[in-house]
This record gives C-alpha cells, sequence and structure tokens, in this order.
C-alpha cells in the first residue's frame, strides 16, 4: 500500500483560511483570524498579503479587515459551469419551477452539508433571490434529509457531527429523531423540512440516483399560508417527475459515451 502523501503546511494554511472566508461572510480582523485560526500572526500575515495580492482575498479601505476576494468567485463560477449535473438538471429545474411556480433549488452533499448549485426564483418572489454557493446542515434541509436518506443509518450514525446544529425553533436536533425522520423519507419517497432553517417556509426535496450513493438532491420551497395538503402531493409529484427527467437525461448521457 503506497504511503500517504504529507499535507505541505502553506496549502493547508492557505485552504483552511479560505474555507473560513467562505463559512463566516464579511470583514475579518487579522487578530480575529488569528484567535480563529490559531496560526502564528507573523506568517498568517504573510499569507494574507500574497493572497490579497492574487485577488483572492480583499482588504477594506484601512486596509487592516479582510474578506473574500473576486478571484473566489471566478474559480466558483467555473465550477457550476461545468458541473455536468448543474447541466442534466437545467431544463428539469426550469419545469419545476414553471410546473410549481415555487422556488427550486439543486444542491449537493459536502460532508455533513449541502451547497447549493443552482436555484430557480418563485413567480412570487419579486426580489432577486439565489442560494448559489450557500453551505447548509444536511440535517435540517430536504435537500440534506433526502440525500441521508438514500443511505443505511449506520452510514448515516457515522456521519452525524457530535452536535446537531439547530437553525430555527423547528429544528431537528436529536440524532435518534433524525434518523425517524429519514426512515419515514424512505416510505414516504420524498423528504420534508418543516421550518427547520427557515421560519415560515415548507421545502420538499428528492434525492438524485445519478451517482451510487446519490450525492445531490433537488428540493421545493413553499411558504406555509400558500400550502394545503393537496399542494403537497402536487409539489411531490412535480418533484418526482423533474428527478426522473433528470436521471432519463444522465443515463442518455452515459450511453452516448
Amino acid at each position: 500500500m503506497a504511503e500517504p502523501v504529507p499535507h505541505v503546511k502553506s496549502a493547508l494554511r492557505t485552504v483552511e483560511l479560505l474555507d473560513f472566508f467562505a463559512q463566516y461572510p464579511g470583514l475579518h480582523s487579522l487578530t480575529d483570524l488569528q484567535g480563529k485560526l490559531g496560526y502564528p500572526k507573523s506568517s498568517l500575515h504573510a499569507l494574507l498579503r500574497t493572497l490579497v495580492d492574487l485577488g483572492w482575498i480583499e482588504t477594506d479601505v484601512t486596509g487592516t479587515l479582510y474578506r473574500i476576494g473576486m478571484r473566489a468567485l471566478l474559480v466558483g463560477a467555473t465550477y457550476i459551469d461545468g458541473d455536468p449535473v448543474v447541466q442534466l438538471a437545467r431544463d428539469a429545474l426550469d419545469w419545476l419551477a414553471e410546473a410549481t411556480g415555487e422556488t427550486v433549488h439543486l444542491a449537493r452533499l459536502d460532508h455533513f452539508d449541502v451547497v447549493y448549485l443552482a436555484t430557480r426564483a418563485s413567480r412570487h418572489y419579486l426580489r432577486p433571490f439565489s442560494r448559489v454557493g450557500r453551505r447548509l446542515p444536511a440535517s435540517t434541509t430536504s435537500l440534506g434529509k433526502a440525500i441521508l436518506a438514500s443511505r443505511d443509518e449506520a452510514e448515516v450514525r457515522g456521519m452525524l457531527p457530535a452536535d446537531l446544529p439547530s437553525l430555527t425553533r423547528h429544528t431537528i436536533v436529536d440524532p435518534d429523531q433524525l434518523l425517524a425522520d429519514l426512515r419515514r423519507v424512505r416510505k414516504r419517497g420524498y423528504a420534508v423540512d418543516r421550518e427547520e432553517n427557515t421560519e415560515g417556509l415548507r421545502c420538499f426535496g428528492v434525492a438524485l440516483h445519478i451517482t451510487d450513493p446519490p450525492r445531490d438532491a433537488i428540493s421545493c420551497s413553499v411558504p406555509i399560508p400558500r400550502l394545503t395538503a393537496e399542494r403537497e402531493k402536487d409539489i411531490a409529484a412535480c418533484l418526482l417527475e423533474a428527478r426522473e427527467r433528470i436521471e432519463r437525461s444522465a443515463l442518455r448521457q452515459r450511453r452516448a459515451y
């Protein structure tokens, strides 16, 4: 068996620093970053200046506060533009948004989070809206729960963090309750987020069986006042139809190769 390749410390610190800025948007001082990351202040300052010069990090007008830079956006946009699942799902997401009239999302599992890759805004939503690039705990979203439900309980238990995050008063924070909810997802055929990451919003999600195990899912978000039992059935049916369209496209693409 080949020996594991050791991490290059400077590269590891660079990635950790960029991950920090991605997780905590906004401006941060050198002292704040040093306290959060624990790097020696002198080496952290040198790393920050290098990344500023390269465009990965920007400063405020004083030059003392730091945030993520434009180059991160360019690289992130390239990831989205070149992702095959985003391409496969484009037409189905357009159809799903039109069929439901609600906001729809495509997201991917990353460790125990889901990262949003594509969004179609509701026709009822008049302000600009996009979650692309946003990261949320998988256990708090229908997208994440749909993906987790595609795995067996032993695997899910191994993925759970020490403490399940709580975003609203409705969030499931007990591991056994989460596993019970995932069993209901498997039986029902789709996942439901009952105001677990946003108050006043219920979301429905299904995993895409393109990879084994699935790592992508699509969802539809509906404000509680517009939701009825019949409406839920219609949205679930539309989600399943959209999933079938995407999976058929993936199958045709594989056969073409």
